[in-house]
């Protein structure tokens, strides 16, 4: 995980630049919400997954969204009430 506390930055898809809590490495092309949370460390362990899901609000891009198994792909920004916006990116080979 990399901070990047208030970083601004234009995503090819959006028109207007927003402002990022994080930037979130995945070693994948595609990953789960549910792997996401767990990822970020906003929940603790997969089955938190579900219950978070139903009291907080989770937007990707700019689409309200409460499926755990909604696949993220690089790119993809996801905004969760009361935690931050990330932006999902995947990491190139030899950076780990």
């Amino acid at each position: 995980m990399q901070n990047v506390d208030d970083f601004v930055h234009v995503f090819h898809f959006l028109k207007e630049p927003i402002r990022v809590s994080e930037i979130i490495e995945i070693d994948k092309s595609v990953i789960t919400l549910g792997q996401f949370l767990k990822h970020s460390t906003i929940i603790s362990s997969g089955g938190m997954a579900k219950p978070f899901l139903m009291d907080y609000t989770v937007w990707v891009n700019d689409e309200a969204d409460n499926r755990r198994g909604r696949k993220l792909y690089p790119g993809d920004v996801v905004k969760v009430e009361g935690f931050g916006t990330y932006v999902i990116k995947q990491t190139e080979a030899g950076d780990e």
